[in-house]
């Protein structure tokens, strides 16, 4: 397993990562989890690896596109001094474009979302141990779908910057497909966006397979 003894792992996003944490009030106090994938890759860290004393913090916010993320990058990452960090944005940058196709403001179009994220995955990663970067998802299957297809080339943005980085890459979109063969988008996601808890097992496993975890909690 690629976490060691004490690491800590901040994951920042969007709502998917964000999944109704707590906000508390006052400095340093990043602990709240929510009840998404997040959470799960707590809880599986600390009940097959709790010699570890991993600690993991979620710093998803709800809406967040990349252009977000650039804003309160200094003190939701640099300042908790992460040993990990994992990276999952793109679907609001994308989604605003399909349902507020007027108020352009909000759009975040491809060139843009390329140039920011690998602005921060650049200034960030020589001081990490780790980085994960997760594409971001359209839980549904047809790829000639608008909103799929441009989420696929957005994917592929966050796979050629963790290419050049030496970053950790999981393909979300990818995780989904055997799922998708045997369970309706809508039964995982009502939106095809927020998945409900099959979805956020689904991300998960992604994750913990990326850094190597084992059911047997062998490091």
């Amino acid at each position: 397993m690629l976490l060691q003894k004490k690491d800590r792992l901040v994951m920042i996003g969007d709502s998917i990562t964000d999944c109704g944490r707590k906000k508390p009030e006052g400095e340093g106090r990043n602990d709240a989890l929510g009840s998404g994938y997040v959470a799960l890759v707590d809880a599986f860290l600390q009940s097959v690896y709790p010699q570890l004393g991993i600690r993991v913090t979620n710093m998803g916010i709800s809406g967040n596109t990349v252009r977000n993320l650039k804003e309160r990058w200094q003190t939701d990452v640099v300042d908790l001094k992460p040993d990990w960090l994992s990276i999952m944005i793109g679907i609001n940058d994308v989604w605003r474009q399909y349902d507020l196709p007027q108020i352009g403001e909000k759009h975040v179009y491809i060139d843009e979302y390329e140039q920011t994220l690998r602005e921060l995955v650049e200034r960030t990663k020589p001081s990490l141990k780790g980085l994960i970067l997760l594409t971001p998802y359209y839980i549904e299957p047809n790829e000639a779908d608008g909103m799929r297809a441009a989420m696929d080339q957005y994917g592929a943005v966050v796979k050629k910057i963790a290419e050049e980085t030496g970053a950790i890459f999981i393909d979300t979109q990818k995780a989904f497909e055997p799922v998708l063969k045997h369970i309706y988008p809508a039964t995982l996601a009502w939106d095809r966006v927020h998945p409900n808890m099959t979805g956020h097992m689904t991300l998960a496993r992604a994750v913990l397979n990326a850094i190597g975890f084992s059911w047997n909690g062998d490091n």
